[in-house]
């Protein structure tokens, strides 16, 4: 008897052919859990695979269904992809945030796309595809909490992934000035039962994870008590995972939370602090963070790093408001603060966005030759005027400001403050890797092209190295002899025998 044979999709995951951004490291390369869901929606008369240019340049393969995701930066990339297929006459669908803010542009590229949750349309579309009836847009809606899926993991088996991701929340009502999640993602929280999140964190297989909420400790009622079940949970479970997550100021407000996510293996959160003064939170509606007051800041780290947590510091420079001497006093800000690692981008107008919006009207976006302009729009390059600093600038400033934070002696002293701070020498591995990443991502094309300024180990070319360096290798040397090096071996199954970035270590005295 003839088996029938079962159509294929292909899924594919685009990077951005202008910039690296982060896949420059192997453990800044995070697996596309949409797809992963998407697969998992897929009914099982279907043959699915991916391809992720994160680590694989994307080759032509037969498929009956091409199936892409984007992020803006990545959208020109896709359009290329997706055009290869419309050429021999494969229909191609594109879900994901880009498709969802900028949906007009995507259906012009692609022969389907589908906006907002895959969960509320994509069965639909793959019924429609077999029938020979595809629509042009399918939108998926905010579906109910009980409708969001597991996402299947056996896809990204080709790949040596260093984090599994897992969502136990969707959801924003913050909706921050820059930021696409509120529409993309709906105002409200739409918590995951925590029993069906531990059974998912069960399925995973890596050392390492990263809560992808959007703020893993919400404002709603019982957010903390929801959070210290699901860490008790892992912690009751076995679970021997090291893991970061997003989060907001709030993180610090309850001290059971911080006990219990220490205990459950929390290494580093990614905060949302964004400016250090009310007038440029303002400019953003960083309505939380401005409720609070930015003097609250150094409680907040306080509180956390009691518990031996690092703070990664995601700060935005090119507010409406900011004046030369601001954006240089956000970088002191950076510098004297106790906050560990830091991601420093410019101001971008994503698509969809408020910000978007009112830049446009007010004729500040200079980047705008739509979709090739969209590969610029990764927040390493000034796209826009402000009211006060012309494009030019803007980007003069801020090679100065990266070069000054992450060079390896600021580097290295933000280290040993976080040890003071922490008492964590798993934490520091964090922190001093996360500063080293970011300085690779930020400083990518001075690290290729200019003689004068750092190489990828964070060392000045052309300037002899400090006496502060010199002295501290030694002490590096014996913190990777007695700790690292273990760390490092433990999270090598995650890496399929490749480590992590402490790699500052590959090409140091240190090592």
């Amino acid at each position: 008897m003839e088996t029938l044979r079962k159509k294929k999709l292909l899924l594919v995951n685009p990077a951005n052919k202008s910039r690296k951004g982060f896949i420059n490291d192997i453990s800044t390369r995070f697996m596309p859990i949409g797809l992963g869901i998407v697969a998992q929606l897929t009914p099982s008369d279907w043959e699915v695979e991916l391809i992720d240019e994160s680590f694989d340049e994307f080759k032509f393969k037969e498929a009956d269904l091409v199936g892409l995701t984007a992020f803006t930066a990545n959208a020109f990339r896709a359009y290329e992809i997706a055009a290869i297929y419309r050429e021999k006459g494969i229909k191609t669908v594109m879900g994901g945030i880009h498709a969802t803010m900028f949906s007009e542009e995507a259906t012009e590229h692609f022969d389907a796309i589908l906006t907002h949750d895959a969960e509320g349309a994509w069965l639909q579309l793959i019924r429609d595809f077999e029938a020979g009836e595809l629509k042009k847009i399918y939108y998926g809606g905010i579906v109910s909490v009980e409708a969001i899926s597991h996402v299947r993991r056996d896809i990204f088996s080709k790949y040596p992934y260093a984090y599994d991701l897992v969502q136990t929340s969707r959801g924003c009502p913050m909706g921050c000035d820059f930021c696409s999640v509120t529409f993309m993602c709906g105002q409200q929280y739409r918590e995951r039962d925590i029993d069906d999140v531990l059974k998912e964190l069960g399925e995973t297989t890596r050392k390492l994870l990263f809560f992808v909420d959007d703020n893993l400790i919400n404002n709603k009622k019982g957010a903390s008590e929801r959070a210290i079940r699901l860490f008790k949970g892992m912690v009751e479970r076995g679970f021997k995972k090291h893991w970061i997550a997003q989060v907001a100021v709030n993180f610090a407000d309850n001290d059971e939370v911080l006990y219990w996510a220490n205990k459950a293996g929390c290494k580093l959160v990614l905060m949302g602090v964004e400016a250090e003064t009310s007038r440029a939170l303002k400019d953003v509606r960083k309505n939380l963070n401005l409720k609070r007051g930015p003097d609250n800041y150094e409680s907040v780290f306080r509180k956390i790093h009691k518990h031996g947590i690092g703070i990664l510091g995601t700060m935005i420079f090119g507010m409406d408001s900011d004046l030369r001497e601001d954006l240089f006093a956000r970088r002191d800000f950076i510098t004297n603060s106790s906050i560990d690692c830091y991601q420093c981008t410019i101001l971008t107008p994503l698509p969809g966005t408020e910000l978007f919006h009112r830049m446009k009207q007010r004729d500040n976006i200079i980047n705008d030759d739509y979709p090739r302009d969209w590969q610029q729009y990764h927040c390493m390059k000034a796209v826009i005027n402000t009211p006060n600093i012309k494009q030019a600038e803007l980007d003069e400033i801020m090679r100065e400001i990266w070069l000054s934070l992450y060079n390896k002696e600021a580097i290295r002293r933000k280290m040993f403050r976080t040890w003071w701070n922490t008492k964590s020498l798993e934490t520091v591995y964090w922190t001093y890797a996360s500063n080293h990443n970011y300085g690779r991502m930020t400083l990518e094309e001075i690290i290729e092209k200019d003689p004068e300024g750092v190489t990828g180990s964070m060392e000045w070319k052309t300037r002899k190295r400090s006496l502060y360096l010199r002295i501290t290798d030694k002490v590096l040397l014996l913190i990777y002899l007695f700790k690292w090096s273990r760390l490092t071996k433990s999270y090598s199954s995650s890496f399929a025998g490749k480590v992590p970035v402490t790699t500052e270590l590959e090409n140091s005295p240190a090592r």
